[in-house]
């Protein structure tokens, strides 16, 4: 299966969902196919993302943003947008299962150096939650009805 999660820079909230998936494929031995892109990629991936993706033991800091065009997007199973812009510019592709996940940007959040993290991590959080879920989705639709956690 190929699961990609789609947002605009593709600098935190794609990159982070593709870490945990990543995770999540490895440690579960699940044959997912994971990857990140975005509808108009940054130039690299934003380093709260990196720290607070370390804190839970995964590390993206070797992923690199980039567009829809870089991945195999024909040939996707399932296609998770994760900003409602990206929604709206990303292509529909027959059969694929369409998700979307409308969550803040953390990279736009302004405030002190602390309070960008906490956000950061919240968002982070966040996106943890909905990968295992729509893992465990995926598993129970696929016969196997074993909680993944």
């Amino acid at each position: 299966m190929k699961i990609a999660f789609i947002c605009t820079g593709n600098s935190a909230r794609s990159q982070m969902a593709e870490g945990f998936a990543k995770r999540l494929a490895q440690t579960l031995g699940l044959n997912l196919q994971v990857y990140s892109a975005g509808s108009n990629p940054a130039e690299e991936v934003n380093p709260l993302a990196i720290k607070v993706m370390e804190e839970r033991g995964i590390d993206i800091s070797s992923q690199r943003p980039k567009g829809i065009e870089a991945i195999p997007y024909q040939e996707l199973d399932v296609v998770v947008t994760l900003c409602d812009s990206a929604r709206q510019t990303c292509p529909i592709l027959p059969g694929a299962e369409m998700v979307h996940w409308d969550l803040p940007d953390p990279a736009s959040h302004r405030g002190t150096e602390e309070e960008r993290l906490e956000f950061f991590r919240r968002i982070r959080d966040e996106i943890e939650e909905r990968v295992w879920d729509m893992v465990q989705s995926l598993q129970i639709r696929k016969g196997n009805s074993a909680k993944l956690r």
